[in-house]
């Protein structure tokens, strides 16, 4: 006994057989082997051995007249075919018993021949029904896990549109904060210049009115806010700006991951449906060595989960920013409008202390004009009284003078002598002191007239000061923005 082959369910053993002057039939065989489907040669491990080797060792069977055949060689067929007389001396014959013995050997491989294909067929539907099974089941699991393939990256989809919803609700809303960042700063320009102008026109004043007030405090105060909310102001616009970046990355990265879950979802969604009945389906040779992957599950799920967890960040990153944001307006915003009321108070506070001073000097230079003219009219009768007392002094000298012709003896020092010259130093030492007098109201006038010249430019000063302060100063400042403006709604 050989063994001659192994099928994946049986084993068979197959006796030599008897040397055969034939080849077994095949051709009735033929229809069955013709080639449905293009021929891939198996590797070792998947053929199957007992198929060809079986049959064609079975087949190969060497006729048993090889050396009949080689002592005939060079004879004409005439020659090699013996007369019917001479066959006894020609060829050996056979016993009853080989003949006997040669039908039952061939009546047993014949019967062994039939069980073995009995088997091979039994075997063969056998294996045709569990391969038939097992590529159902396999391709059951595959649709399965299409199918479940389908579902995680619907639900990664899903999460993506979520958060993709929700970044996209942030950006816009960081990008309508940062406008109205914006307009805030452009209003708070128009302040700005306000306070510089007024500090401007503030050097116009003139004399011991360019003071450094509460004022120009309040005004320097007023630009330095300005300008500390326009710092701060542009710090977080330039922030605002780097997250939006931030943002629209991440929202990037979300959009191409939702695309591309979006195109692997309709290709394994068609896979998931394909069935052997699906048009478009074909052989592609090599495929299956072909391994075009770069993730696992696990790394596929980590990806979309990062990007998630990234766009979480700056979503929150970007909250956070907002509302610092909108504090910040709000801060700023109250800071100004606290300034500019502190400003303007002390501007009107400035006013009413200049207009107070104003009209006192108003009133100390009436009472100044009316003493001038007072000091004039006494000036004027002092002069009068001077040249009043011409007559009696001349009267008087002339009696004198009168008297020194007496003759002689009559030269006496009377009492009317000496009364005339008494009467004559008198009215010497009255005219000295009127005119002693006369020169005080002259000096009085003139300290008057110079008083009234400092408060008439005094006058002039307030004037000015006030003008500045109330008409200039306070008409630019009646037009502040307002809060609605400051905190960039407008």
């Amino acid at each position: 006994m050989e063994l001659i082959g192994s099928p994946l369910t049986a084993t068979f053993a197959h006796p030599r057989s008897t040397p055969s002057r034939f080849l077994p039939a095949i051709s009735t065989m033929a229809s069955s082997y013709k080639n449905r489907i293009p021929y891939y040669p198996l590797p070792q491990s998947f053929s199957l051995p007992w198929i060809p080797n079986a049959y064609y060792r079975a087949a190969a069977i060497n006729p048993t007249l090889a050396p009949l055949a080689k002592s005939c060689e060079g004879l004409t067929p005439s020659q090699s075919l013996p007369y019917v007389s001479n066959r006894t001396t020609l060829f050996t014959r056979y016993t009853p018993d080989d003949w006997y013995r040669s039908n039952l050997t061939n009546y047993k491989e014949s019967e062994t021949s039939r069980r073995n294909a009995e088997r091979l067929r039994a075997d063969s539907t056998r294996m045709i029904q569990d391969k038939h099974q097992q590529t159902a089941k396999s391709q059951g699991e595959s649709t399965k896990n299409l199918g479940v393939r389908v579902n995680d990256i619907e639900f990664w989809k899903s999460e993506l549109l979520h958060e993709l919803d929700e970044m996209i609700g942030e950006t816009n809303a960081l990008t309508d904060i940062k406008k109205r960042l914006e307009r805030a700063l452009a209003e708070t320009e128009a302040p700005l210049q306000v306070a510089q102008e007024c500090l401007l026109h503030r050097e116009k004043r003139m004399g011991i009115d360019l003071v450094h007030d509460d004022v120009e405090k309040e005004l320097l105060t007023e630009v330095d806010v300005i300008r500390s909310c326009q710092e701060r102001m542009q710090r977080f616009l330039e922030r605002v700006k780097a997250q939006l970046a931030s943002n629209r990355a991440a929202q990037h990265e979300l959009e191409r991951d939702l695309a591309n879950k979006q195109r692997a979802q309709r290709i394994d969604d068609k896979c998931h449906h394909l069935r052997n009945t699906s048009d478009g389906i074909s052989y592609y040779r090599g495929v299956e060595r072909v391994d075009a992957t770069i993730s696992v599950p696990e790394s596929w799920a980590k990806f979309t989960d990062d990007n998630i967890l990234l766009s979480q960040s700056e979503r929150a990153a970007s909250a956070r920013l907002r509302e610092n944001t909108e504090s910040l307006l709000v801060v700023t915003a109250n800071e100004m409008w606290r300034q500019f009321n502190a400003t303007n108070v002390a501007f009107t506070n400035r006013c009413a202390e200049t207009a107070d001073a104003k009209d006192k000097i108003r009133a100390h230079l009436a009472k100044t004009l009316q003493e001038i003219f007072q000091v004039e009219m006494n000036i004027e009768a002092i002069r009068k009284a001077i040249r009043d007392k011409g007559p009696p002094l001349k009267v008087a000298q002339t009696r004198l003078d009168e008297r020194t012709r007496r003759p002689h003896v009559e030269l006496c020092r009377d009492p009317a002598q000496i009364r005339l010259v008494n009467e004559v130093l008198e009215i010497d030492d009255t005219i000295q002191s009127l005119q002693q007098r006369l020169r005080d109201a002259e000096d009085t006038l003139q300290m008057l007239v110079h008083s009234k010249a400092v408060l008439e430019h005094d006058l002039d000063v307030k004037a000015n000061s006030l003008f500045i302060d109330q008409e200039k100063c306070l008409g630019m400042r009646k037009s502040f923005p307002s809060t609605a403006r400051l905190l960039g709604y407008l």
